[in-house]
């Protein structure tokens, strides 16, 4: 593990390549017919009966499938051998598309008929995909290991009662940063990637996430704003600095911004906790690097797995998410992506490090000053538009 990592009070990538433009790569596991995707932009889900099973009627059992499971997802987030054991236990094959951001998830999704299965969205964006009709009610006695999700966890007020999601996994959003170009006495700030005379010495060599509400929030925590604020004119400001900063950054990137700081391209980079923590386990030098949440503050958050209210398997879809809230299947994920798991169970099968380190798991004083985003109305519209124009 890793021997050096700055938690503030407030406070690799194998990167799908690009495909198709708007789409990641896919990979698949097992063996199926129908689970692949095609290279027009559109799954090749088909219709479940064609495999044999029964299709959406929400009558799933514990265990049940009707045909290969195609799951939409952030890049880097479940290891392969999870899903190869999925689909080794099962007998369906696994397709796994990626996206960068939940905001390009969503348009992805809101056309209907994408033919992917389950989606991962972040808190906020759950809420916004109910709001849409965009998820399926999940049937809880297709997931006994429902029980396992860590109480804090089961009663979300993006989603009271876990009706259409359950937990995946939770984290931070901070900075991964190079000591050896940064300083020691570098300060535990956003002044990293926004002060131009803190950043002097590394200009050019900063990288931001490609979304907009990570980005937007990172820019208003550090101007004294709250992150969820629907304000014009504080999203102005936030927007307004961003443009200002984006001169001086490698590369807006959601993908690949844990290989950039790892091959000395950056020296900063903005981007998510365990992305990091994995990123610096793998260094030659892991004392080299050291990831910070900033003191002005910032954004926890719970991604959770979900399925489409369209799925074409929703019971092979319900089998995976019950996989997943398996006790070793839980401690499996979060072993593998170095981000903190919400299942209580899996807790005995976590490699110790993991469990001790503060930057995984912060202590309740520095969660305490840490903000979910939430689903903000109308004003998403103003985050998105504003922080496309602050980028170009």
């Amino acid at each position: 593990m890793r021997n050096r990592l700055t938690i503030l009070l407030v406070a690799l990538a194998m990167a799908a390549a690009a495909c198709a433009g708007e789409r990641g790569s896919d990979t698949a596991a097992g063996g199926g017919e129908d689970g692949g995707a095609t290279g027009d932009g559109e799954t090749g889900g088909g219709d479940a009966d064609a495999d044999g099973g029964e299709t959406g009627d929400g009558d799933c059992a514990d265990g049940d499938t009707d045909g290969d499971l195609v799951l939409y997802n952030w890049s880097d987030y479940i290891d392969p051998e999870l899903l190869e054991a999925f689909s080794q236990e099962h007998g369906v094959s696994v397709t796994e598309d990626f996206y960068p951001s939940n905001e390009e998830m969503l348009a992805k999704v809101q056309g209907g008929a994408s033919g992917y299965d389950i989606v991962v969205p972040s808190d906020y964006m759950v809420g916004i995909m109910i709001g849409e009709g965009l998820l399926a009610e999940l049937d809880r006695d297709a997931l006994p290991n429902a029980d396992n999700v860590d109480e804090e966890f089961s009663d979300p007020p993006f989603d009271p009662g876990s009706v259409y999601s359950m937990p995946y996994q939770w984290g931070t959003t901070g900075l991964g940063v190079d000591l050896e170009v940064v300083g020691e006495d570098a300060p535990h700030s956003w002044a990293l990637l926004f002060d131009p005379e803190v950043t002097a010495d590394y200009q050019g060599r900063m990288s931001m996430l490609d979304d907009p509400r990570e980005a937007m929030a990172a820019a208003l925590a550090y101007l004294g704003h709250d992150i969820n604020t629907t304000s014009e004119d504080e999203l102005g400001e936030a927007a307004d600095l961003i443009a200002e900063t984006s001169d001086r950054l490698a590369a807006f990137d959601s993908n690949l911004y844990g290989d950039l700081l790892m091959s000395g391209e950056t020296a900063v980079a903005h981007g998510y906790s365990g992305t990091f923590f994995a990123a610096f386990d793998e260094a030659d030098d892991p004392d080299r690097y050291t990831y910070v949440i900033p003191e002005e503050g910032g954004v926890k958050w719970v991604d959770t797995i979900a399925i489409l209210a369209d799925a074409p398997h929703p019971c092979t879809a319900h089998t995976f998410i019950n996989f997943i809230l398996d006790a070793e299947n839980g401690a499996a994920l979060t072993n593998w992506t170095y981000y903190a798991s919400p299942n209580a169970a899996a807790e005995e099968f976590i490699v110790e490090d993991i469990l001790e380190d503060p930057a995984i798991y912060p202590p309740e004083e520095v969660l305490a000053e840490l903000e979910f985003l939430r689903d903000t109305g109308d004003a998403e519209i103003l985050y998105n538009d504003l922080f496309t124009r602050a980028k170009s």
